[in-house]
């Protein structure tokens, strides 16, 4: 009943028309050639402070899970490096589930290629103001390919700056989706791990957890439709200003939802694709007992369809369920 009271309150919100806003282009990661321990925790043991008079009464405590956020820091620890004066590839914890990378050089302009095992091509901006960046390896075991471009005004074109090539064996499916990265970027003393914390006190389980915090974004947070109309390639966002302002798009959306979720221990994927033909990004979580789920939204008793923190926050339950439908809308084509 938990999940039927669950599911009613997540079909409640707002306007497929916002939707098509987030199909800038499908260089949503800055752009070139492609776009750019363990599961979450058990129940806690203790009652909430207040419950004295269950336990006057006799009356068994309820269980609450423990909403100490943990935020796992990525770390660049020189264990196992590549490089050659112009880019430092660490890879000392790739069983974690990342790497990290530095930019030396002096191009204005730098691309980062990741290849997966399967040949999916994932493509970032490298900031050169920035000491060390994480990205994510999330194509499982197997063989990866790392190369940085530089660009060059006088050919108009990016030439090869490194690369190499990793072997890749992860500890678990699910640690990748529990440190920060590029795209899903936050700290220890992040507002929006505080906030996280928060919305989760109390809360029985993760289930509950996910169930508050995706209300207070899609409650919460508004539609920017300008910044959609002219967001740049290479937007990246910034969790704690989407959450001071109260407003974003679909990759701010899901960018603030999975932060907070894996500050609270909840493996959570930020997924980028199509919704329909509008390029998109939308939020996939990992919880206790049901495995990934693809779909907070709707519950049939057996089958789960997608969660959508932006398009949940942005239309009527009708729109809602015509357009999710099986999930047959919703194509993934990257993962972060």
């Amino acid at each position: 009943m938990k999940h039927l009271a669950f599911i009613r309150f997540l079909c409640l919100l707002l306007c497929l028309s916002l939707l098509a806003g987030c199909s800038e282009s499908e260089n949503i990661s800055g752009s070139g050639p492609g776009v750019g321990s363990g599961p979450g925790a058990g129940v806690g043991s203790g009652p909430e402070s207040g419950a004295g008079s269950e336990l006057e009464s006799g009356a068994a405590p309820a269980a609450v899970r423990d909403n100490t956020p943990v935020v796992l820091v990525p770390e660049a620890s020189g264990e196992v490096t590549y490089g050659n004066g112009l880019v430092t590839l660490d890879a000392s914890h790739t069983e974690e589930g990342y790497v990290m990378v530095r930019y030396e050089g002096e191009a204005e302009r730098v691309k980062l290629r990741i290849e997966l095992p399967d040949g999916t091509l994932y493509t970032y901006d490298l900031h050169p103001e920035n000491a060390y960046e994480v990205f994510p390896l999330t194509g499982g075991d197997g063989e990866y390919r790392v190369a940085a471009y530089e660009y060059r005004p006088a050919t108009d074109d990016y030439i090869s700056a490194f690369s190499q090539s990793l072997s890749v064996v992860l500890k678990d499916e699910f640690t990748t989706y529990l440190y920060p990265n590029q795209y899903v970027n936050f700290s220890a003393d992040s507002e929006t791990v505080a906030k996280g914390a928060d919305l989760a006190r109390g809360a029985a389980d993760d289930l509950e957890v996910v169930t508050r915090i995706y209300q207070y974004i899609t409650e919460n947070i508004s539609y920017d439709a300008e910044l959609a109309a002219n967001v740049q390639s290479g937007y990246l966002p910034d969790v704690d200003e989407v959450l001071a302002k109260g407003s974003g798009i679909c990759f701010d959306y899901a960018a603030l939802m999975a932060a907070m979720l894996r500050s609270q221990r909840i493996p959570t994927r930020l997924e980028i694709g199509y919704a329909g033909t509008a390029y998109h990004a939308w939020v996939t979580t990992h919880i206790d007992g049901m495995g990934w789920v693809n779909g907070i939204i709707h519950f049939d008793g057996s089958a789960w369809t997608l969660m959508d923190p932006t398009f949940a926050a942005n239309s009527a339950e009708d729109e809602l369920r015509d357009f999710i439908g099986n999930g047959d809308n919703y194509q993934t084509k990257y993962r972060y």
